[in-house]
């Protein structure tokens, strides 16, 4: 099949982009470095955990040691498999805060303020529990739904933060993202609901659609300044593919700015030090690197029940025999069932902190392993940092990968947010409602109380919890990399639409976000398409 349209990358935008664009009947070919999503623990809602170091169904890149992580490296989850960094997340459905995509319109963002992508998230969507029809979507592809299974520790954690005096929200997708409230997440059913089984599912069938997976980029293929196709190597094989109208790239934000460098398309001398013939001169391929660089609160539990209990043993037997006959229960959980949206300090015009909660704790020592004895947890995360870095190739050969400097911390306000939140969430810990069923704080432990103690903790024990954006950055200005149609500045044929785009990041997880990019790029190409 002859394409008209290659979309790289079958992520979070990626599976969007080509499901939207083949209803249109448009011959279009979405290739994926990853196998088929077939691997039971993609569907497993609670799988997580076996997913975030998976050799084959993971990207597994780690950032550079840096003194913001005190000479750590930190490991980076990336989705490669259908689906993407959806098969792999932990399912919240955060959209951000209004603001956020003002703020993106104000630096220069034509078309993306909130006004113009609340739509666009309206469309995607089926709120299960239906919300406000004006802020809230009913019949889209992607089904969205509250926990089906909540702890009594969660609701204890949305009472204390109520106590703390943040204001309940019933839906934080909703008119008011300030104050604390349940999480929600993206199903299908009882499954995961990543962007394969849901847009790329509804394509099914199609036979102007083709799928290849095991497919990486190696190159963008040029004729002059018109991007005009695709070379890939797909099980050992080296193959190439055009495209008659456009290539889409939508491999995230390490893989986007890499196989454009691996292209000829960035800073010309760092392509040329790394022996790239240079096709289009872009300082800022790469750079504006923005991350959510989170810390913890621990509290060693007493009396109630908390998901460390229930994630071996008998106790992880019945919960699968829940999950098998009613569709609920532990094997239902994401990561974070509740959540408040704060400010660090007056002045504000919108919450800069979030606090996530969950109803488990991790052994400090091992990444990703739940404690033997009980415990409850709150992230700290800092969602608008100053902190910026930059994804650069290490060297032409495209099978090695970037060179990844997030410089978390770097920025001092940063700090300071974190330890505001700290103050926060020790609060919210000591009120009645969360006070009962706490035994003491275990992580960081109640002598680390200064703001020099506090940085020192951040800086050891801090991780990201997997929002990179912005390294092809939007906008209007000369020093953006795409401009406000996502069409990459001074070429042709050739768009971006994935998190990589973002000027800054939302306030919140960046799934829905990104899943809402695909949906726009999709609209706007088939919009110049028509003009």
């Amino acid at each position: 099949m002859d394409a008209e349209y290659i979309v790289v990358g079958a992520g979070s935008a990626g599976c969007v982009v080509a499901s939207r664009l083949s209803e249109t009947g448009a011959r279009v070919v979405l290739l994926e470095a990853g196998p088929k999503d077939s691997h039971p623990w993609i569907h497993i809602p609670a799988g997580i955990l076996r997913l975030l170091h998976h050799p084959t169904l993971n990207w597994n890149f780690a950032s550079q040691p840096e003194p913001g992580t005190n000479g750590r490296a930190i490991h980076w989850p990336r989705g490669k498999t259908l689906g993407g960094s959806s098969s792999i997340n932990g399912m919240l459905y955060v959209r951000g805060n209004p603001a956020d995509f003002d703020g993106w319109s104000q630096m220069g963002a034509r078309g993306w303020s909130y006004d113009d992508v609340l739509p666009v998230f309206r469309k995607s969507e089926n709120y299960v529990q239906g919300g406000d029809p004006n802020f809230r979507g009913k019949g889209g592809v992607l089904q969205v739904e509250d926990y089906r299974t909540i702890l009594p520790l969660t609701h204890a954690f949305v009472a204390a933060a109520q106590q703390a005096g943040h204001a309940f929200r019933r839906d934080l997708n909703g008119e008011e993202q300030e104050g604390v409230g349940y999480s929600q997440m993206t199903r299908k059913g009882q499954w995961r609901g990543s962007t394969a089984r849901t847009f790329l599912a509804a394509a099914k069938g199609r036979r102007n659609l083709r799928v290849e997976t095991n497919s990486i980029a190696t190159r963008l293929l040029f004729d002059g300044k018109k991007c005009v196709g695709v070379a890939f190597r797909q099980n050992g094989q080296d193959r190439e593919l055009r495209a008659t109208r456009e290539i889409i790239l939508s491999g995230g934000t390490v893989n986007s700015p890499h196989l454009l460098q691996l292209s000829g398309i960035g800073p010309a001398a760092h392509l040329q030090s790394i022996g790239v013939d240079v096709i289009h001169d872009m300082a800022n391929v790469g750079g504006n690197l923005q991350d959510h660089y989170v810390t913890r609160v621990s509290h060693r539990v007493s009396s109630a029940t908390s998901i460390n209990q229930l994630s071996r043993g008998l106790p992880l037997m019945a919960e699968a025999v829940k999950f098998a006959l009613a569709g609920n229960g532990a094997l239902t959980f994401g990561v974070t069932s509740a959540q408040v949206f704060c400010r660090s300090r007056e002045g504000l015009a919108s919450p800069d902190l979030q606090l996530l909660f969950t109803p488990a704790s991790y052994d400090p020592t091992k990444f990703g392993t739940l404690e033997r004895e009980k415990g409850m947890t709150v992230a700290i995360c800092p969602v608008r940092p100053d902190s910026r870095g930059s994804i650069m190739a290490a060297s032409a050969d495209p099978f090695a990968k970037p060179i990844i400097r997030p410089n978390y911390l770097s920025a001092q306000s940063d700090l300071q947010v974190l330890q505001s939140g700290m103050g926060y969430v020790r609060k919210i810990f000591a009120q009645p409602a969360l006070a009962e069923h706490s035994v003491a704080e275990i992580l960081p432990g109640p002598e680390v109380q200064s703001d020099d103690a506090l940085a020192d903790y951040a800086r050891r024990f801090g991780t990201t919890i997997y929002h990179p954006v912005g390294t092809c950055r939007m906008g209007e200005d000369p020093g953006a990399v795409v401009d406000s149609r996502l069409r990459v500045r001074g070429l042709t044929g050739l768009r971006i639409a994935d998190a990589s785009v973002m000027p800054t990041l939302t306030t919140g997880n960046t799934n829905a976000p990104t899943i809402m990019i695909g949906e726009k790029a999709a609209t706007m190409i088939r919009e110049d398409i028509a003009a």
